[in-house]
């Protein structure tokens, strides 16, 4: 008895080490995902960036460790992703914002986040994905701009029709190859 409960705990132990999550399928394409969205042709959620504002105070407590953190900055609305110590804009630099319709997330945040795919990170963020060799498949969504009646500033996906990442800040969409 003493050996099965040993054997699922190590089973348990080793399903953590090497997590892989699927959001809205049954499974995971492959071995290379950490994060793997619905990528059925009619789909139309994509991710919500964390509404962020003062981006500099966003990363606070350990900005190196923080390269590729996407955001949604409420102070210019554009969608920004912080690289090498700087806020890198996603967001075409013709908008103006003037057309955000954003509500404000009023829930009080506890704790450090989730870690995927890690015991533990330094990194700070709500969603934390941590692997060597896995990466994140983003929701994929034929014509976002099209496709998806009410989009929310800071959503971000994969937009397969122009083979491009697609986020929105509000006002349009921006596409990213």
């Amino acid at each position: 008895m003493k050996k099965l409960q040993y054997i699922t705990v190590l089973l348990f132990g080793f399903n953590l080490v090497s997590a892989q999550v699927a959001i809205g399928k049954a499974a995971v394409n492959g071995n290379s995902a950490i994060l793997d969205f619905d990528s059925a042709s009619a789909n139309s959620n994509g991710i919500i960036l964390p509404a962020i504002a003062d981006k500099n105070t966003a990363l606070a407590a350990t900005a190196s460790n923080n390269n590729a953190t996407f955001i949604f900055d409420k102070s210019d609305s554009k969608v920004k992703m912080y690289q090498n110590n700087a806020w890198v804009d996603l967001s075409d630099a013709a908008g103006d914002g003037t057309a955000v319709t954003s509500l404000t997330n009023s829930s009080a945040e506890s704790g450090k986040g989730v870690v995927i795919g890690a015991a533990t990170s330094n990194a700070v963020g709500v969603l934390i994905l941590e692997s060597t060799n896995k990466a994140l498949i983003l929701p994929q969504i034929n014509n976002p701009a099209t496709t998806v009646k009410s989009p929310f500033p800071g959503m971000m996906c994969y937009d397969t029709a122009s083979l491009s990442l697609a986020v929105y800040d509000g006002v349009r969409w921006n596409y990213w190859k």
